[in-house]
C-alpha cells in the first residue's frame, strides 16, 4: 500500500494513525519533496474526477483569485496547476496493488476498504 501527501497535513496523520493502529503496512510518498507526474495525476483523475483531486478547501487554492480560480476548468489546466502546486492535491491518496482507491480520510471508507 502506499499513502501519497504530505507530512505536516492533519488529515494526512490521521490516515497514518489509522493504518498504523489497523496494522497496515504503507510506502509514504511525500509529494512535497518528491513531487507527483502527470501520469500519476491523470491517474486519479480517471479514478476520483478532477474536480475531486483538487482541495477547493485548501489555502493554496483560496488564495488564487476568482479569475484563476475559475481558470482551472478542465482536466489539462488542473493538470498544470497541480503539477507546480502539489499542496492543492486533495490529500492523502491511498493506493493498494498500485490503484487508487482512497482519496482524503474518512474512517469509515477505510474501515471498508482496508480493514480486510
Amino acid at each position: 500500500m502506499k499513502l501519497y501527501g504530505i507530512p505536516n497535513c492533519n488529515t494526512v496523520k490521521k490516515a497514518q494513525d489509522w493504518l498504523k493502529s489497523n496494522e497496515k503496512e504503507f510506502e509514504f510518498h511525500d509529494f512535497k519533496k518528491k513531487g507527483i507526474t502527470a501520469e500519476k495525476l491523470t491517474e486519479w483523475f480517471n479514478t476520483f474526477g478532477w474536480e475531486k483531486v483538487i482541495n477547493k478547501a485548501g489555502l493554496t487554492f483560496k488564495k488564487l483569485s476568482k479569475e484563476e480560480q475559475a481558470a482551472i476548468n478542465s482536466a489539462d489546466t488542473a493538470l498544470a496547476y497541480l503539477i507546480n502546486n502539489t499542496s492543492a492535491i486533495k490529500r492523502p491518496v491511498a493506493e493498494v496493488n498500485g490503484k487508487p482507491v482512497l482519496l482524503g480520510f474518512k474512517e469509515d471508507e477505510y474501515q471498508v476498504l482496508l480493514a480486510k
